[in-house]
């Protein structure tokens, strides 16, 4: 399975309640749970306009199919091809 970053406009997100996110969480859940385990959800970020989605799938297909089902606007997905910190310094 590959790792992606997933970035989604969506006008006004940071102005999301914490009911209205749990909702958009509760909708991608379920469509998880009909994806066969080919797909997972690890975080997401809420910054301005934009939710930013950190998600594991088999290929960019696989994130789209999600974003169909849910109703998600799947702007950019693109593969995390390397993954940097202040360790990767020596």
């Amino acid at each position: 399975m590959k790792k992606f970053i997933i970035e989604r406009e969506v006008p006004g997100a940071s102005k999301l309640s914490a009911e209205e996110l749990q909702a958009i969480a509760q909708t991608s859940n379920a469509v998880l749970d009909g994806m066969d385990g080919r797909y997972h959800w690890a975080q997401s970020f809420v910054a301005g306009d934009k939710i930013y989605c950190i998600h594991v799938a088999e290929d960019a297909e696989t994130i789209l199919e999600h974003a169909r089902r849910g109703g998600f606007p799947a702007n950019l997905v693109a593969e995390v091809t390397a993954v940097i910190d202040p360790t990767t310094a020596g």
